[in-house]
C-alpha cells in the first residue's frame, strides 16, 4: 500500500476471463505464480461464471502482496447493499489489496441479454451509476471495515462517465480502447484520477495466426452498442464495422506480434496518461490459461 492508502498496482497487471472455466485450485495456483512473476495486479471480469466476490476471495487468499481488482463487478447482478458489505469484508480481510471496479450492462435504455438471459435496463448510464454509488455510501456499517476502504474504479468509456469516475471514485478502468482513448480519458479526468487501461494482446510470432485471433476478439464486441459508440467518438465508422472489423480497428484495439510490439503498446498507453495497463492475453483457446504467454511477457516487460 502507498502512503496515500491506495493499493500499489505497478505499471503492468494481468486481466483475464479465463479463470471462470478453471477449478478453484488451479485459479489459486495461477494467481500465486502471477504474483511471483512480478505483476502488479490481477483483474478479472464478471459474466455468468464465478461471482465477483467469490473470485476475489480465491485470488486474495492464494496470494500475499499482489493487488486484486474486479474488472468489472456487474451492478446488474447485486444491489448496492450486497456490494458495499462484501467490499468492506474483502477490504478488512485483505487490507490494501482489493480494488472494486464497477460497471454493468443494465445501465442503458434497453434489455441486454447475456447468453440469452435478459438483464433488464435500469435507466440512463451515468445517473444509474451515480445513484448506485450513493446507495453504497449510505449502507450502515455494523462490522469491522478497512480504513481506508477499498478504492473504486468505474468501467468508463464516454466523457460523462469518465467525469463521474473522476468526481466520485478513484478513477477509471476503460475496456476495449485504443491509445487515443487513453489520452482523451486523461484530459477529461484531469491529472489526479487513477487510470487503469485494459489492453488486449496476442503474443505470437506468426502474423497470420496472430491477426486471426485478434480479429475474432474485436468482432465479438462490435454488436455491443456502447462499444460502437465509444469507437465512433474516436473516429471509427461504418467502414470499420461492416463486414467484420477493419485492419485499422483490429490493430488499434489489439497489440499482436512479438514482445517488442506489446512493450511499445504498453509504453504508448503510459505516455498517453495511463497509470497502469492490464494485459488481456488472447489465444485461439479462450478458455485456457495463457501461462506461457504470461511468463514470456513478465520476462520482457517487468523489472
Amino acid at each position: 500500500m502507498t502512503d496515500s492508502g491506495r493499493p500499489e498496482l505497478g505499471r503492468v497487471g494481468i486481466w483475464t476471463f479465463a479463470y471462470d472455466g478453471q477449478p478453484a485450485g488451479r485459479v489459486q495456483e495461477s494467481a500465486a505464480e502471477l504474483e511471483e512473476l512480478g505483476y502488479g495486479a490481477i483483474w478479472f471480469g464478471e459474466a455468468f461464471g464465478r461471482d465477483t466476490v467469490g473470485q476475489a476471495w480465491l485470488l486474495l487468499s492464494a496470494t500475499r502482496r499482489i493487488t486484486v481488482g474486479s474488472g468489472i463487478a456487474n451492478i446488474a447482478f447485486r444491489d448496492p447493499i450486497a456490494t458495499a458489505t462484501a467490499t468492506r469484508a474483502l477490504g478488512e480481510a485483505f487490507p490494501g489489496r482489493y480494488v472494486l471496479g464497477l460497471g454493468g450492462h443494465r445501465v442503458d435504455d434497453t434489455v441486454h441479454r447475456l447468453d440469452g438471459y435478459p438483464v433488464p435496463a435500469r435507466g440512463r448510464a451515468v445517473s444509474t451509476m451515480d445513484a448506485y454509488l450513493r446507495a453504497m455510501d449510505a449502507v450502515p456499517v455494523h462490522s469491522p471495515a478497512a480504513d481506508p476502504a477499498p478504492p473504486r474504479l468505474l468501467g468508463a468509456l464516454g466523457p460523462k462517465m469518465l467525469q463521474l469516475a473522476a468526481a466520485r471514485t478513484w478513477g477509471a478502468l476503460p475496456y476495449f480502447v485504443p491509445v487515443e482513448h487513453t489520452a482523451r480519458a486523461r484530459r477529461i479526468m484531469g491529472p489526479g484520477a487513477f487510470l487503469a487501461v485494459e489492453q488486449a494482446v496476442v503474443l505470437d510470432a506468426d502474423p497470420g495466426r496472430a491477426r486471426e485471433v485478434a480479429t475474432a476478439h474485436v468482432a465479438g464486441y462490435l454488436s455491443a452498442p456502447h462499444q460502437q459508440a465509444s469507437l465512433r467518438r474516436l473516429g471509427f465508422g461504418d467502414e470499420d464495422f461492416t463486414g467484420g472489423p477493419s485492419r485499422r480497428l483490429v490493430d488499434s484495439i489489439v497489440a499482436h506480434g512479438e514482445t517488442d510490439v506489446i512493450r511499445r503498446r504498453v509504453r504508448d498507453h503510459l505516455a498517453a496518461g495511463a497509470d497502469h495497463v492490464c494485459l488481456q492475453v488472447l489465444t485461439a483457446d479462450a478458455g485456457a490459461l495463457p501461462v506461457r504467454e504470461w511468463r514470456e511477457l513478465a520476462a520482457a516487460l517487468l523489472p
